[in-house]
């Protein structure tokens, strides 16, 4: 008879078990690194899961290029995380594809779709939007500026208030100068591009020549042949073939920019590297050795075209329970509701309007800046096949500065590869 109890409890226990199991929504949520994104983030789990205590937030970070892996493996196996961010470039395949669910209005907090739209600065949802549907918000829009340290300027006879570079070529000019070798190895870089990024920072040094990544109908790839080989000898003459200022193969100049160590003088990188640099170094923070200037141009530029902003936005995976989704969304609204923290903790923008027009906006470092550039700034491109079209534009870069092609050949490469892939995203 003890024994049957025994059993009998034993069943009871593991039907309540169950039961409890069976409440429990756990949301997987994988996302780039940033560790002040990480305190915040972190604090809202905790928050969100008092609110709803039968929810478990279990927050992953990887590096910003790993995470594209990775996400794309665990969708190929139907195990793709309950909430993701990346680039709009590396996402949108998700959304043509139908692995993304569109956004549950009232679980993020608005009334309707058209709401949400409303609270946004104008196109910046355009990339989410598919057939009339919204498939992510966004945590943060970027766009890239200068970031320049003043010690390294003087320390290579230059007054970087007055010295700073305004054109592509100032950049290479004053580079020179900054340059310190030992033999073919660069040991101080004056400034240096961060070439995963082909698409967000060298197309539009092609389109400043009056070049075209596709036609305005989207049909044909790498227009204007005499911009694009005007790019490529570009590159060519500043890589290690040429005048050797800098290369894919060193440590990325904005990674370093933040140790102050007369290594880097310039970097591309967007507005969140002002908190980096407070986490990172606070001295040189507060020295305000550093400066932020816009996107440099060509001397013959048909165009002014500043960086190409992209978006992170965070989706949802479609191919989880209704409930599970209503509950991602419900925990992004609730992140998303933290703009001004956003930005005072880790300056990223979400763009909405009650942000771009607050105080705390106006008057953060260098904001000026980065909004006149991302006001005339266009949107990276995307689509289904983007990032093997980012790829094709790395083969044709390294193949100049490292290979034996010519900018001729390297373009005759790149037109062929890049109009194969765009042809493949349009019939997705």
């Amino acid at each position: 008879m003890k024994k049957r109890s025994i059993i009998f409890l034993l069943l009871i226990t593991l039907v309540c078990v169950s039961i409890l199991s069976a409440k429990t929504i756990e949301l997987k949520f994988w996302t780039h690194e940033d560790p002040n994104r990480k305190e915040i983030e972190t604090r809202y789990i905790q928050e969100f899961q008092k609110m709803y205590p039968d929810v478990v937030i279990k927050r992953v970070e990887y590096s910003s290029t790993k995470i594209q892996e990775l996400v794309l493996t665990a969708f190929a196996a139907n195990e793709g995380p309950d909430i993701f961010n990346m680039s709009i470039e590396d996402e949108y395949a998700y959304i043509v594809n139908g692995r993304v669910a569109p956004v549950n209005p009232k679980a993020a907090g608005y009334t309707s779709q058209k709401a949400i739209y409303a609270e946004y600065m104008q196109g910046m949802l355009d990339p989410v939007t598919f057939e009339g549907n919204l498939y992510g918000l966004p945590l943060e829009i970027t766009n890239w500026c200068i970031f320049l340290n003043k010690k390294v300027f003087r320390d290579a006879g230059l007054n970087p208030e007055k010295d700073y570079p305004k054109t592509w070529e100032d950049v290479v000019a004053l580079s020179e100068k900054i340059a310190i070798r030992k033999g073919d190895i660069v040991q101080r870089r004056g400034f240096d591009f961060r070439y995963p990024y082909y698409l967000v920072e060298m197309v539009p040094l092609v389109e400043q020549l009056g070049g075209k990544l596709v036609s305005d109908d989207g049909k044909t790839a790498i227009i204007n042949d005499e911009a694009w080989i005007k790019f490529l000898k570009f590159m060519g003459d500043f890589g290690p073939k040429g005048k050797n200022l800098g290369s894919p193969t060193y440590q990325a100049a904005r990674k370093l920019f933040n140790n102050d160590n007369n290594d880097i003088a310039m970097c591309s990188t967007g507005l969140y590297q002002i908190a980096r640099i407070k986490a990172d170094n606070q001295k040189f923070f507060d020295s305000k050795e550093w400066m932020v200037i816009p996107f440099p141009q060509f001397k013959d530029a048909v165009r002014n075209v500043p960086g190409k902003y992209y978006g992170h936005y965070y989706m949802v995976n479609a191919q989880k329970p209704k409930e599970t989704q209503e509950m991602a969304w419900k925990f992004i609204g609730y992140m998303l509701s933290h703009a001004e923290e956003y930005l005072e903790k880790v300056a990223i923008i979400q763009p909405k309007l009650s942000l771009i027009n607050s105080k705390l906006f106006k008057s953060y470092p260098y904001s000026d800046v980065f909004l006149s550039d991302l006001q005339k700034a266009e949107v990276v491109f995307y689509q289904a096949n983007s990032a093997k079209i980012q790829k094709h534009i790395e083969e044709a870069v390294q193949s100049v500065m490292f290979g034996n092609k010519t900018p001729e050949e390297a373009l005759k490469t790149l037109k062929q590869k890049a109009q194969e892939s765009l042809d493949e995203g349009r019939d997705m």
